[in-house]
């Protein structure tokens, strides 16, 4: 153990001589971008297996009704390789990573490195109704992350090299480079300079090259525009938008509500028995639910409705142009169901896919729509509308408009569908983000005042550590302290003018005595046994409760009150005090670290 640490040593101390650290981000950001790529490819293969494997074999060779068992074998060792393999709980991809970023400074647990790669590909594998791009930004960060702390980087680099991890994965996984950069930029919050997009465009390179070695053209979306856009389309783009919105919102209350719901659930076990059965009846009934639904999602771009509807279990005729409506909208209704199922029941996956599902069903369902109604001269293009509803719903759900957009841009191989793609996107998130302020990665995070955001002020708030603030120096007075006992005992012993009265056993904030309070009076030593300490005391201006104040609101409490020093309680009892110049000190020297 101690030759690795003196080879590490050693490096460190080479590196520092030789390379300045713009040059070792930017080699760390290519080596990031490969190991994303790799996670990706891993991931991706391992659920090609699982699913050719159930799906190709058993279900094809044996019979339909493997569909419904599926989904509770895989997440039964699912919760048999969390217990005791990993021995830690995996958490949902980009949610972690947001949390880590917020609360950790970037510090993400070793076993985050390999947990979503033995725990994911099962869990879609088998028929779970989520996506692996989570997963692949959550091995990603935890890769960058160690490394860094590995390599004794600080929490700004940190921060920038799991902003490379997930603009690598989704390079990797959609071979689309500025998308997965400006995801990054969007999702994480990453304050955009010269000095973080050299590391960024390093790694989503790395990683597309790294895509392209292991899996050559093949594209999850291969799609080539045929139908143009003219500016009469803009109306039905702008109705798009609308119900990506509306689709947008309903996906968030059904998944914060049966999150809500599996999270009052005690038992692990109770949560997979009834999700996993749940899932298994939807599977059975909707087999486009199965997995990342990429299949359908293509075949509806192509225009081949009947090879995602064909299995309906009602055997209605597909030749009735509402009929296909109804169903199509039916399979958005339940995606969002059986993905919060899924994680509910104890799966790991991600969201992105499923919001593409979602959307490129809306998309289409509004076309023929539209179209089947006939009272308008033009018809509108069924898999332009496929496309661009996947934008809505990710500027909806995601709350990543730009990220939207500029996705199936690329994927699409051009920029024909860009005013459409900005219309909807606009509209969709515009009316998403109004009734719900933060997206579904964020929501939790924002609830508690712990999320970053692109508000650098804030975002400096939320790295600073209230501890390293809290001055301990003052010393107390107890309540039947008369005046003699503090000017002979406190007031000549400290170097402060400010003194807390606190409860002598139980520790508990009173009060405050300030130096003005007692000068008037504090050399008339008649007054020594008269005056106590409850006589001279005062209210603060305000109180910083360490449990349930965040730093931003320590900031507003020193403005409001207009006070120098504030008491500090934590459980109801006195911890110190923090100064607004302490404070301010802090700050800035946090602002040129998060700055540079």
């Amino acid at each position: 153990m101690g030759h690795k640490k003196s080879w590490l040593t050693k490096f460190l101390v080479w590196r520092a001589k030789h390379i300045s650290h713009r040059q070792f981000v930017a080699i760390l950001s290519i080596l990031v971008g490969f190991t994303s790529g790799m996670g990706a490819v891993i991931l991706k293969n391992l659920t090609h297996f699982f699913q050719h494997l159930m799906e190709g074999r058993l279900v094809q060779e044996y019979h339909h009704a493997f569909y419904f068992v599926f989904p509770i074998i895989g997440l039964t060792l699912v919760y048999l390789v969390i217990k005791y393999v990993i021995r830690n709980k995996v958490s949902h991809g980009i949610p972690s990573t947001l949390y880590a970023i917020s609360k950790r400074k970037g510090i993400m647990a070793r076993y985050q490195m390999f947990g979503s790669i033995l725990t994911a590909p099962i869990t879609v594998g088998f028929g779970g109704s989520v996506g692996l791009e989570g997963p692949t930004v959550a091995t990603g960060a935890a890769i960058s992350s160690n490394i860094a702390r590995a390599l004794h980087l600080n929490h700004a680099t940190r921060i920038l090299l799991i902003s490379c991890a997930s603009a690598g994965a989704l390079s990797s996984i959609f071979k689309a480079p500025i998308a997965a950069i400006v995801f990054a930029i969007e999702v994480f919050s990453l304050d955009l300079t010269l000095a973080s997009l050299l590391p960024l465009l390093l790694a989503s390179i790395s990683a597309i090259i790294t895509s392209y070695f292991f899996f050559g053209d093949d594209a999850l979306l291969p799609f080539k525009i045929v139908d143009g856009f003219t500016i009469a389309d803009v109306p039905f783009y702008m109705v798009l938008g609308l119900f990506g919105g509306i689709t947008s919102i309903y996906f968030t209350e059904v998944y914060t509500r049966i999150q809500n719901f599996f999270d009052k659930l005690g038992s692990p076990i109770q949560k997979l028995m009834l999700g996993g059965v749940v899932i298994g009846i939807l599977v059975f009934l909707v087999p486009p639910l199965y997995g990342e639904g990429f299949d359908t999602m293509n075949n509806l771009v192509q225009g081949n409705t009947d090879a995602v509807l064909e299995n309906n279990f009602l055997n209605l005729d597909l030749n009735n142009g509402w009929v296909v409506i109804l169903l199509l909208a039916g399979l958005v209704a339940f995606k969002i169901v059986a993905s919060a199922l899924t994680f509910g029941a104890g799966g790991v996956g991600g969201i992105f896919a499923p919001t593409l599902f979602m959307g490129s069903l809306m998309g289409n369902c509004v076309a023929k729509f539209i179209n089947h109604l006939g009272i308008f001269k033009n018809m509108v293009s069924e898999s332009n509308f496929t496309l661009v509803g996947m934008t809505g719903l990710m500027a909806g759900v995601l709350h990543a408009p730009l990220t939207a957009i500029f996705l199936i841009a690329e994927v699409t191989g051009g920029y024909e569908l860009f005013i459409p793609l900005m219309v909807t996107a606009a509209i969709s998130y515009a009316l998403a983000r109004y009734v719900h302020p933060h997206s579904v990665y964020a929501m939790e995070l924002a609830r508690k005042g712990e999320l970053i955001t692109h508000n650098k002020d804030h975002a400096v708030l939320m790295f600073m550590e209230m501890d390293k603030v809290i001055e301990k120096n003052f010393l107390p007075v107890y309540p039947k302290m008369n005046l003699g006992d503090i000017v002979h005992k406190v007031v000549t012993q400290s170097t402060r003018n400010i003194f807390p009265v606190v409860h002598e056993k139980k520790g508990t904030l009173l009060g405050i005595i300030l130096m003005d309070d007692i000068r008037p009076i504090m050399f008339d030593q008649t007054m020594y046994d008269k005056v106590l300490a409850t006589d001279v005391m005062q209210t603060p201006p305000s109180i910083i409760d360490l449990d349930a104040d965040k730093m931003a609101d320590v900031m507003k409490k020193f403005q409001d009150s207009g006070a120098w020093n504030l008491p500090v309680v934590k459980d109801g009892k006195y911890e110190g005090f923090i100064s607004k110049s302490k404070l301010l000190t802090a700050y800035r020297r946090e602002l040129i670290n998060y700055t540079q």
